[in-house]
């Protein structure tokens, strides 16, 4: 039984005296009251202590021992208990325990490992995996409380080292966090450390590290990723063992080698009838380019995505000839698929790794390791590479804007691996062109006849639209232009053209009370359908950089016809701003048969930026916000 809460208060001034020297986990350390005040300021939890040892046994023998105790202060903090673990066919929980105690550190539950659950650890969209997670979902009656959290798992394969990451979310602060690797395989174990200096960071030795007292991180709006700026140490042995097969790893083009040889080679024997098919349809088709162009439409109409986590770690590809028969697979199986089809009318095509993600994920170029969650296929065209998403059965050929567009890959060939980037759509290429006829009432209530087009990452983001019901598109353009009240969607007509990579909107829509009536005067925003109305968070002293991750360009044009015997009697003025972020535009013009043309043009360019230049970023926002507010005042005649 653990001490009563005098006693404990009692030993705190030794507890805090000897951490002076070192760090102790104690029983003050389940007491949420005795956590470090400096480290209690705005965070959701603390990282009381954190202690991850890895022993490297063997090329096929590591065993990985956690013990986790971590206080929650509100609902938002729950995600960091991590009680949990995961395993599979090649990796066993020999431990699993967790305990909860109250704010005073008296225990209140037990968990042994019969109380986890135990799930599949992938989606129900999975066909087959032997992927599985023990887990405990606590639900608590009060904060804030401390859970600790015990395990032991021994894994087969060493390919997958467990990374040092102790910063692992925003408002989470780290009283003690240890991570040490014994490797005792006699195989040489190599490391990136990253963001050590100046964040806490003690080097123990070669493979040990201690991080103490580090506040929580603050989430700032246009923060780059956590990983970039916060401590992560990345293991990696030259020669490891993945699920039985070993493989050599002192470089990109080694790892990208052992790929191909272990992984692809073997898998992409085709059944006749689809050689037959794909030299068909490109038969009299000299430019390699529109052959790839076919075989990906062919592969799209035949095939539907399925996850199936089986193979080498669930990195080995299904035989093409299973995808071929079956019409399904994952993104390695399609992938392996589709190169196998080009091969066949000679198009030539590398299978390529990728984190696949809307925030942009590198492959660390500098670090040979099993990076990557997805798989992609790379087709090289006179120097440039067009890159194929082959899990997706509507995307238009070599389309990646939104979800594998401007990071690096590894593009596995037989002569080893090699780093490239994806294509990165610039502002011009990722257009958002809306234009409108607009017809105002006497009342201030309009018609309109509006049509977006978009292209590059502003495509991704309009793209699924046209596959929605009636119903929801309906309440998918509501919300769209929620700057509109009492708007009456009548009409949609939507044309995706997947040769140019276009999507077109035409929307007929109306809306009553627009304009406001004052008197004889009505006034209203010209700017109907693309307003920015949020100003980024103002901070009296940022503590981050800011990134912006894609560049993009909107311009506008709307005609407005005004009602009969009504003029104009104001309009703001024309604005051009120009700025390093990027620029903005709009101005008025009075045509012929009392018509007005209203022109805005926006770009934003991205980019990393210094803390030092937020305010003058969110002062370019503000500006946005405040002209697209701009009025137009009318009066009778």
């Amino acid at each position: 039984m653990l001490k009563s809460l005098p006693s404990k208060i009692n030993l705190f001034s030794y507890v805090l005296f000897f951490s002076i020297f070192g760090f102790s986990q104690s029983e003050d350390t389940y007491i949420a009251m005795l956590a470090p005040q400096e480290l209690t300021t705005k965070v959701n939890a603390i990282v009381r202590y954190d202690n991850q040892k890895i022993e490297i046994n063997a090329i096929d023998n590591m065993v990985v021992h956690t013990k986790r105790i971590v206080t929650v202060y509100n609902k938002y903090g729950d995600k960091h208990a991590n009680s949990l673990e995961f395993y599979s066919e090649n990796s066993s929980i020999k431990t699993i325990e967790a305990r909860v105690y109250d704010s005073f550190g008296e225990e209140i539950k037990k968990i042994r490992k019969n109380d986890f659950t135990d799930n599949s650890a992938v989606s129900g969209g999975t066909l087959y995996s032997d992927s599985r997670v023990k887990y405990y979902d606590y639900t608590p009656t009060s904060y804030p409380y401390t859970i600790e959290f015990i395990s032991e798992v021994k894994h087969n394969t060493t390919a997958f080292i467990p990374q040092w990451r102790p910063i692992n979310g925003y408002f989470l602060a780290i009283q003690f966090a240890e991570y040490k690797i014994e490797n005792n395989s006699g195989i040489p174990l190599k490391l990136k450390k990253e963001n050590i200096e100046n964040n806490n960071v003690i080097e123990v030795s070669e493979n040990h590290f201690r991080i103490e007292n580090f506040p929580g991180v603050n989430y700032e709006s246009y923060s780059p990723s956590l990983v970039t700026f916060t401590p992560n140490v990345k293991p990696a042995l030259t020669k490891f063992n993945m699920n039985g097969v070993e493989g050599v790893n002192t470089n990109w083009q080694d790892f990208g080698k052992w790929v191909y040889g272990e992984l692809l080679t073997g898998t992409d024997i085709l059944p006749q009838s689809a050689i037959d098919d794909v030299k068909t349809l490109t038969e009299g088709i000299d430019d390699k380019i529109e052959r790839a162009r076919l075989v990906y439409k062919y592969m799209q109409d035949r095939t539907r995505y399925i996850s199936v986590q089986i193979g080498i770690g669930g990195w080995k590809p299904m035989l093409a000839d299973d995808v071929s028969k079956l019409g399904y697979g994952d993104c390695k199986g399609l992938t392996n698929y589709t190169k196998a089809l080009l091969e066949a009318v000679d198009v030539p095509s590398y299978y390529t790794l990728v984190f696949g993600s809307r925030n942009i994920l590198d492959i660390d170029e500098e670090f040979s390791s099993a990076q990557g969650n997805h798989a992609i296929l790379c087709v090289p065209n006179n120097g440039e590479n067009i890159f194929l998403e082959c899990t997706n059965q509507t995307n238009p050929f070599g389309f990646s804007a939104g979800f594998t567009d401007d990071r690096s890959v590894l593009l596995v060939k037989p002569e080893g691996g090699e780093i490239v980037r994806t294509k990165i759509y610039e502002a011009d290429e990722s257009l958002q062109k809306t234009n409108a006829n607009v017809i105002m009432d006497a009342t201030g209530g309009f018609t309109s006849d509006v049509t977006v087009k978009t292209t590059g990452y502003q495509y991704s983001l309009h793209d699924g639209i046209q596959n929605k019901t009636e119903q929801d598109q309906h309440i998918y353009y509501k919300d769209y232009w929620d700057n509109i009240k009492n708007i009456f969607i009548e009409n949609i007509n939507i044309i995706n053209d997947k040769e140019i990579i276009v999507l077109s909107e035409a929307v007929k829509l109306s809306a009553t009370n627009y304009a406001s009536k004052s008197g004889d005067r009505l006034i209203f925003q010209p700017n109907m359908f693309n307003t920015v109305t949020s100003i980024p968070s103002r901070y009296t002293d940022r503590k981050l950089e800011f990134k912006v991750e894609r560049s993009f360009k909107d311009s506008d044009e709307f005609i407005i016809q005004l009602p009969e015997d009504f003029k104009v009697e104001a309009m703001t003025e024309a604005k051009d701003i120009k700025t390093k972020f990027g620029t903005y535009s709009f101005k008025l013009e009075k045509l012929e048969a009392n018509k007005l043309k209203y022109t805005r043009t926006y770009i934003l360019l991205k980019g990393n930026y210094p803390k030092e230049d937020y305010k003058a970023f969110r002062e370019f926002r503000k500006q946005i916000v405040k002209h697209d507010k701009s009025k137009v005042v009318l009066i009778k005649a």
